[in-house]
This record gives C-alpha cells, structure tokens and sequence, in this order.
C-alpha cells in the first residue's frame, strides 16, 4: 500500500519527463525575447543622440575624409587628386611648421599645466573644506568661466608693449626685457603658450584635487609610518592615485593644445609671419580664404590622426583600477 501511495503510476515519470524536457528550451526562448525586447527599448532611448552624433560628428568626418582626396574650391567641378594633399601637407616647409607649432605648444598647453596642477593641488588638498577653500575652487577655475575670446584680448593687452608686464619689468628696472610678446619672433609662440597654461591651469587643478580627496586617508598614514616624508608620500601614495585624473588632465589639453584656436586668432592672428599659427587657424584660412578646400581637409585629417596618436597611449597608460 505504501508503495503505491509513494510511487508513482508506470508511465508518469516518462511522461512527465518527457513534457519537461522541452521546458528549458522554452525558457532559454522567452529570456532571448526579453532581451531582444529590452535592447530594442535601449536601442529607442539612444537612437535620437546617435543620429544627432551621426549627422553632425561622423558625416562631416566621411567628408572630410572625402574632400581630402580631391582638389577643390567648394564651389566648383572637384578634381580626383589622390593623395596629391597629403603629400604637400607633409612636404610644405610651412605647413610642417605650423604642424610643429602645435606640437610645440603641447608643452605650455598640457605638460605645464598638469605639473603646476599636481603641485598647487598638494598644497591647496589640505584646504579645499570650508569657506576658504571654495574660495580658492572658484579663484583656480576661473579662467575656465571666462570666454577664451575675452581671455585673448585681455591677455594682448597685459603683453603688449605698453601692457602691465612691461610696466612692471620698467618699475623693477628691467626694461632692456620689455617687448611686444606676441609681435616678437622669439617670443610669440611661447606668450601664446603662457596663456593657454593660465587658461587650464584651473581645470587640472580642480580635477586633481577632487582626486586627492577620494584617495584613502589610511594610505597616508601607512606612509608616515613608514617613514615617508612629503616627497616620498606624493611619489608612492598621491602621484600613483591620481593615474586616471592625469589621464583626464593630460587627454584634454593636449586637444587643447593641438586644435587651438581662439586664443592664437584673438592674441596674434597667426603671426609674425607663421610664428603662431597652428592647425586650426591654417584650415580656417585654407578653406574659407585660399578656397583650397581639398588641402584644408587634409590637414584636418592629419590633425585628427595626429590627435590620436597622442592621446590613444595615454588613455591605455593611465586606464586601470586605481591602487
């Protein structure tokens, strides 16, 4: 009797085995749909931003790309060129100028800024609570808040020749160093620089100090306790945190660096002579003044590659988790 109670008839367990067995396919089926479901919702909320992406970022770039293999004037039959652009942009004595003043200016632009950043943002860690140190937040990000065109003509006006640098150096009887910064052939491309260091000094600072407060107090204290003095608990505890801020830092001035503009077209238009100019400014002219509309986007494609080849190893450097 109890066997019968405790088993079931013959032929249950196969049948039930049997209507069972395609119970997981149907599952597995039903989850694919659910996700098929949930990437075509996801794929609704990101359609408008990718067309928007699509027509104003990756159309002008298949472009570009384009008009670059042609010799045209933008209004005119296009003539096939090959690779004739890309060849005068890396054989133009002056064009490979230009191309090195922006490489030039990489060092005013980036490498100035996130090393005064690594060291004023040391120093201001300790203050940044309270009153005071949103005092000094809002003074360091300053310049970024202020036009790059108003920065321009303040900055033409305080380097001109009788501008407050110069003033100053009179008052302390150092006038044989007065000049015209941006009008002198020595001294153009690194006023140029010196601005735009002033310009995103603030923005490096801000971010490695916001990386300096996330990092872990106890990492501090293990260091004293080992006998670590300020340098060595910046080089082994502050520098190595920061990894992914100074990727920031370095990745967004040097693109600062090599697409400037506004500053080089406000302060010196370029000059003297070719000076001053850089990428930007040449395409500009290219483009809209000599209607050389092929060799214009050549050069933006070699500035764009050029970009790359900065950035992308830094980004692989600097990626990772941090210690």
């Amino acid at each position: 009797m109890t066997s019968a109670l405790g088993s079931a008839p013959p032929g249950r367990d196969d049948r039930a085995s049997s209507v069972g067995r395609p119970a997981r396919p149907a599952s597995a089926r039903a989850h694919r749909r659910r996700w098929a479901r949930a990437a075509g919702t996801g794929w609704l909320f990101v359609l408008p931003a990718f067309l928007m992406y699509a027509v104003f970022v990756l159309r002008p770039l298949v472009l570009t790309v384009q008009y670059s293999l042609y010799d045209w004037n933008g209004i005119g039959v296009a003539r096939w060129a090959g690779l004739d652009n890309y060849v005068t942009v890396f054989t133009d004595s002056d064009l490979l100028k230009i191309i090195s003043n922006a490489i030039i200016l990489i060092v005013f632009f980036s490498l100035i800024p996130v090393a005064l950043g690594l060291l004023v943002a040391s120093m201001v860690r300790r203050i940044t609570t309270g009153a005071f140190g949103t005092v000094v937040r809002t003074i360091l990000f300053l310049p970024q808040v202020i036009p790059l065109v108003a920065a321009g003509i303040a900055w033409s006006w305080l380097l001109s020749t009788n501008g407050l640098v110069n003033q100053v150096l009179r008052a302390l009887g150092l006038g044989g160093l007065a000049r015209a910064w941006l009008g002198d052939f020595d001294t153009a491309l690194p006023a140029v620089g010196v601005i735009g260091a002033w310009v995103l000094l603030g923005l490096c600072t801000i971010l490695l100090v916001t990386g300096m407060s996330k990092i872990d107090p106890a990492l501090y204290e293990a260091a004293r306790l080992d006998g670590a003095g300020p340098v060595r608990e910046f080089l082994a505890v502050t520098l190595p945190s920061l990894r992914q801020e100074i990727g920031v830092c370095l990745t967004v001035t040097i693109i600062a660096a090599l697409a400037s503009f506004d500053i080089v077209y406000i302060s010196t238009s370029g000059g003297p002579g070719l000076q001053t100019t850089v990428p930007g400014l040449e395409i500009y002219r290219l483009a809209f003044s000599q209607r050389q509309v092929g060799l214009a986007s050549a050069l933006a494609v070699v500035l764009m590659l050029l970009v790359l080849a900065f950035v992308l190893p830094i980004q692989r450097l600097t990626r990772g988790e941090k210690p």
